[in-house]
């Protein structure tokens, strides 16, 4: 876990390096203090120079101290990774004019999504056997199918909802398209009837869930002034 650190400082080890053996983990805190962090005069080094010695963690201590370092929990990897922190941020302090115009460059660490060819057929394949295996109806853009995968799964196949499938169990009666009067006039084709049908319900969902949004926020607001503070300083009631 410290290995772009250790390597942003230059830090060189014959063997990969191990917060958890002392011997190495002594041999890092006097090189930081000696070549990165110098904190102390050279002179005042000696109880961390001695690192075989019993009353190294004693002089170790008084360094962390001095540092002001804020890691309490007595855990080697919280303390070496504040250590190293601290060493890159003085190493870039003293030469910023180095380090200011160095561009990004891709890690492991980048999104692997992005390197992703939404277009590729190997790609497409995939949403749709995904989408086969998941009972979702696929649409000729693999992006839309990719959408309703999406919603499923968010809704549907989160922890919550699969330890309490119940809760997301879609209740109610059947409505056949033929007997739901939605305001629409008799169109003469069936099929586009059905059609027009089927978008003027979906939009009915998609206001419905847009007046429970309404509602929450003014529910939302009216907490606050239902609630409003005091300012005695300024001496009126109110944020």
């Amino acid at each position: 876990m410290f290995k772009r650190k250790l390597a942003a400082l230059d830090y060189q080890s014959e063997e990969p390096f191990d917060c958890e053996d002392e011997k190495q983990f002594r041999t890092l805190v006097l090189w930081l203090e000696e070549q990165k962090i110098r904190h102390f005069r050279i002179e005042d080094r000696d109880p961390l120079r001695v690192t075989h010695s019993p009353e190294w963690e004693k002089g170790y201590q008084q360094y962390k101290n001095n540092l002001g370092c804020p890691i309490s929990s007595g855990k080697r990897k919280e303390e070496v990774d504040w250590l190293l922190s601290y060493a890159i941020r003085l190493e870039y302090a003293d030469e910023v004019e180095k380090y200011k115009d160095v561009k990004k460059t891709p890690t492991s660490q980048s999104n692997p999504l992005e390197s992703i060819d939404i277009n590729s057929e190997d790609f497409k394949g995939g949403v749709f056997k995904l989408a086969k295996m998941l009972n979702v109806a696929s649409h000729p853009d693999h992006l839309l199918t990719l959408s309703a995968i999406s919603k499923l799964v968010i809704s549907r196949l989160n922890p919550d909802a699969i330890s309490n499938p119940e809760t997301v169990i879609i209740k109610g009666v059947e409505c056949p398209l033929n007997h739901a009067d939605i305001g629409l006039e008799e169109i003469g084709d069936p099929t586009i009837g059905q059609a027009v049908q089927i978008m003027r319900l979906l939009y009915l969902k998609d206001l419905r869930h847009l007046q429970t949004s309404i509602n929450e926020t003014i529910v939302a607001l009216q907490g606050f002034t239902a609630d409003p503070k005091t300012n005695i300083a300024m001496g009126k009631v109110g944020y």
